[in-house]
């Protein structure tokens, strides 16, 4: 025992006699002298007694609509460390095809008396969704915070990233480097972040290359590698030199697609995608994108969640987080109108 305390006390930079009043729960030990000894227990490897073991607070829900999309481990891993720090216990829950929906989670939450819930791009997202599942959760006093999506009427705070900057800063960039046949694939179109990218777009075409018909442009179909590709073969059948994906993983299915006709990305089709999820950095081309400030929107929530359950009521409406654009290799400037390459070869 006394090899083991002076162990710690070199660690935490104490004396031995303070290592053995932490250990035994004694007063008249600074808070920050404290923490230094646990510390050092911790790292050294040795065992919490239990008086000094850290008790929950409660448990927190965190669901998430998937984990194959890696932009939702990233939210999840955003958001739990700080609910560990004080004390609550994340409980994470992940949807999947024909597994447990939203409400049968929220259920088993209510059932093991959760102190709030984080919803990240769930049924909250979707226009068509009723929001009086949201309005039950708020009358019956649980905190929630809802993530990545708007729904009218809920009281509780939402937290978003800004959509339609997404877009016209993708936009923007693309008209800088001369396209001017720039296509927009989305996922469906009732979901908020798919709207509000269109609604960006839009205004970008008409802002940055003065097209007022953006509809044209558009493609909507599924959030996933596929979606993506069958948009940008669609995009591109239309003259599309530049892409704008509604997430990173559209954005890679769409350069699997346009490979797959023989297309070099960025040389003949330029991508952007969307989020900067982990490895982007790492694809081939190395992903041009639009960076969602996760960190920042995980910690906005975790301190709301926590406003709402000590009873500091949270500013309700929607925090909008801005986006950033991260230049990578996949765009390029335009390539030349095919008869001017003729005539140039």
């Amino acid at each position: 025992m006394t090899a083991r305390l002076a162990d710690i006390a070199a660690q935490a930079g104490v004396s031995e006699a303070t290592v053995s009043r932490v250990l035994n729960g004694k007063p008249g030990v600074a808070e920050g002298t404290r923490r230094s000894v646990l510390t050092a227990l911790d790292v050294l490897g040795y065992e919490r007694p239990v008086r000094l073991r850290q008790h929950s607070a409660g448990l927190v829900g965190l669901i998430v609509p998937e984990l194959d999309n890696p932009i939702f481990p990233a939210f999840a891993q955003a958001v739990e460390p700080p609910l560990a720090r004080h004390g609550f216990t994340p409980v994470l829950c992940t949807q999947a095809p024909n597994g447990v929906h939203e409400d049968e989670y929220t259920r088993m939450l209510l059932e093991r008396g959760v102190a709030g819930i984080v919803f990240v791009s769930g049924l909250h997202a979707d226009t068509t969704c009723d929001p009086a599942r949201y309005r039950s959760l708020r009358a019956g006093g649980l905190p929630i915070v809802l993530v990545n999506g708007y729904l009218d009427g809920v009281d509780a705070p939402f937290v978003s990233t800004d959509d339609a900057v997404s877009a016209q800063l993708a936009v923007a960039h693309l008209a800088a480097l001369g396209h001017a046949r720039i296509g927009l694939a989305v996922g469906p179109r009732r979901f908020v972040p798919a709207a509000r990218k269109i609604a960006g777009f839009a205004a970008a075409l008409s802002r940055y290359l003065g097209i007022s018909d953006a509809e044209s442009w558009v493609e909507s179909s599924t959030f996933t590698v596929e979606g993506g590709a069958l948009a940008a073969e669609r995009l591109v059948d239309r003259g599309a030199t530049a892409l704008v994906c509604g997430s990173d993983l559209m954005a890679l299915g769409a350069v699997r697609a346009l490979r797959g006709r023989g297309l070099a990305v960025p040389g003949e089709v330029s991508v952007i995608g969307s989020d900067d999820s982990p490895l982007m950095a790492f694809t081939d081309p190395p992903l041009t994108t639009i960076r969602q400030a996760v960190p920042a929107m995980g910690a906005a929530a975790v301190q709301a969640l926590l406003d709402e359950i000590s009873g500091v009521s949270a500013i309700r409406g929607e925090y909008l987080f801005r986006p950033e654009l991260v230049v990578r290799g996949s765009t390029a400037v335009a390539p030349p109108p095919a008869g001017r390459a003729a005539a140039a070869s």
